[in-house]
C-alpha cells in the first residue's frame, strides 16, 4: 500500500478489530490501535477510507447488536479524532455517501462471507479503486472479505501490518540465526502434531509444555497420574524424540484438580501420584529452560508451560517469559494464550515481534500458503 498512489483513491482495507466488547465499550483496543498507522497514512496520501472486520461468531446472515462494530466505530472516532460513518446497510448506500472514514458492519452479517461467496465479494470490490488486506489474523481464511474481495477489486494490495507480520515471520523461519528454539504448548498433541513435526525439521532445541506434554513424559513410561495424555499418538511422540533434541522437565508442578483453590506441590517428574494432575512443569527445569534460552539466536513461541491463570501454575511460564524477554537474539511471540502471558509478564517491549494472528501465526510457522496472501502474490505477478 505504502508504494502505490493513493491520491483520491478510495481505498477498502481490512482490517482486525475483532476486540473484545463488555457492556458496548471495547475493553482492549490493542488492535485497533495497530489500524490506527495505516489508516493516518493514507489519509496523508489523499484516499478515503472504507474498513471492514469480523467481530466474534454471530449466525451467519443476521444483524445481532451484540456483535455491532458501532463500539468500535466510537473507539476509531475518538482515537483519529474524525467521524468514522458506520455503514450498516452498505450495499445499498451510494459510494457518494460514504464519509472520508467509514467502517462497515460485522462482515459476518452477511450471507456467503465464510464461503467466500463470488457475487458477495464482487459487491465489496465494487466499492473501492484499490482493496488493501491488513489482518493477518484472518489470512488463513478463505473467506469473502480476505480472499475473494482480492480477485475481484480493480487493485489489491499488502497493508502495512500485513508486511510487518511476513517479514517477522521470514526473520524467525527462512533466515533465522541459529540456534533455533521452539516453544510450543496446548493442551493436545493432535492439535499440533502437524506443527511440532514442521518444527522438528526447523529447530535446534524443541520445548514442549502444556497438555502435550504428558504425552510426551508416557511415551517414556513416566506415569502421569490423572492427566490426560493421548495414547494413540505416542508413537508419534516417541519418533519426534528422535529427530530433534526435546528436553523434558526433571520435576513438576502437580495438583489434586484444576481450579484456584488447588495446592500445588512440586515433585520429581518420576513421582507423580496417581490421584495427581500435571500442571505445570517444575522450577528447577523451568531455570534449566531459561539458560537454554540465553544460548539461541531465536525463540518461536507458542503456548505456555503450565496454567498460568491461576498464580501457582504459572511460575514456570513466567520464568521463561522473563527468560525471553531477556534474551538478546530475535524472539517472536503468537497465539492467544502466548499474548496474553506476554501482557500478565509485561515482556511485550522485550519481545522482537508479537504476532496478531493465532491461527495464522500456526499455519505460517507450519509452511502452509496463507489464502489471503496467496491471492495478493498472484495478483501481484498479473493473476
Amino acid at each position: 500500500m505504502t508504494s502505490l498512489n493513493l491520491t483520491g483513491k478510495r481505498l477498502l482495507i481490512r482490517a482486525d478489530l475483532n476486540v473484545p466488547i463488555i457492556g458496548g465499550h471495547v475493553t482492549s483496543d490493542a488492535r485497533i490501535l495497530a489500524i490506527i498507522p495505516t489508516i493516518q497514512f493514507a489519509l496523508s496520501e489523499g484516499a478515503s477510507i472504507i474498513l471492514m472486520s469480523h467481530l466474534g461468531r454471530p449466525i451467519e446472515g443476521q444483524f445481532d447488536r451484540d456483535f455491532s462494530l458501532e463500539p468500535v466505530a466510537n473507539r476509531l472516532e475518538s482515537e483519529l479524532g474524525k467521524d468514522v460513518c458506520l455503514i450498516k446497510n452498505w450495499r445499498d448506500e451510494g459510494k457518494n455517501d460514504f464519509g472520508e472514514i467509514s467502517l462497515l458492519e460485522n462482515v459476518r452479517f452477511n450471507q456467503g462471507e465464510k464461503a467466500d461467496d463470488e457475487s458477495l465479494a464482487q459487491a465489496y470490490a465494487n466499492l473501492c479503486d484499490i482493496f488493501v488486506m491488513d489482518a493477518f489474523g484472518t489470512a488463513h481464511r478463505a473467506h469473502a472479505s480476505t480472499h475473494g474481495v482480492a480477485q475481484y477489486a480493480t487493485m489489491a494490495c499488502a497493508g502495512p501490518l500485513l508486511i510487518k507480520e511476513l517479514e517477522a515471520l521470514a526473520k524467525a523461519l527462512k533466515t533465522p540465526k541459529r540456534p533455533i528454539m521452539a516453544i510450543v504448548g496446548g493442551s493436545k498433541v493432535s492439535g499440533k502434531l502437524q506443527l511440532l513435526e514442521r518444527l522438528s525439521t526447523q529447530v535446534d532445541q524443541l520445548v514442549i509444555g502444556g497438555g502435550i506434554l504428558n504425552t510426551f513424559l508416557a511415551a517414556t513410561g513416566i506415569s502421569v497420574g490423572k492427566s490426560l495424555f493421548e495414547e494413540e499418538l505416542i508413537s508419534s511422540a516417541r519418533k519426534l524424540m528422535t529427530k530433534v533434541d526435546i528436553p523434558l522437565p526433571v520435576d513438576l508442578v502437580v495438583g489434586k484438580a484444576l481450579s484456584e483453590s488447588s495446592k500445588a506441590t512440586v515433585r520429581p517428574v518420576d513421582k507423580v501420584r496417581s490421584d495427581e494432575m500435571i500442571l505445570d512443569v517444575g522450577p528447577d527445569s523451568a531455570n534449566y529452560l531459561a539458560s537454554l534460552i540465553g544460548k539461541m539466536g531465536t525463540i518461536i513461541w507458542n503456548g505456555p508451560l503450565g496454567v498460568f491463570e491461576y498464580e501457582q501454575f504459572g511460575k514456570a511460564t513466567q520464568t521463561l517469559a522473563l527468560a525471553i524477554g531477556q534474551h538478546n537474539g530475535f524472539s517472536i511471540a503468537g497465539g492467544g494464550d502466548t499474548i496474553a502471558a506476554v501482557e500478565k509478564y509485561g515482556v511485550g517491549d522485550e519481545i522482537s515481534y508479537i504476532s496478531t494472528g493465532g491461527g495464522a501465526f500456526l499455519e505460517s510457522v507450519q509452511g502452509k500458503e496463507l489464502p489471503g496472501v496467496e491471492i495478493l502474490k498472484r495478483r501481484a505477478v498479473g493473476g
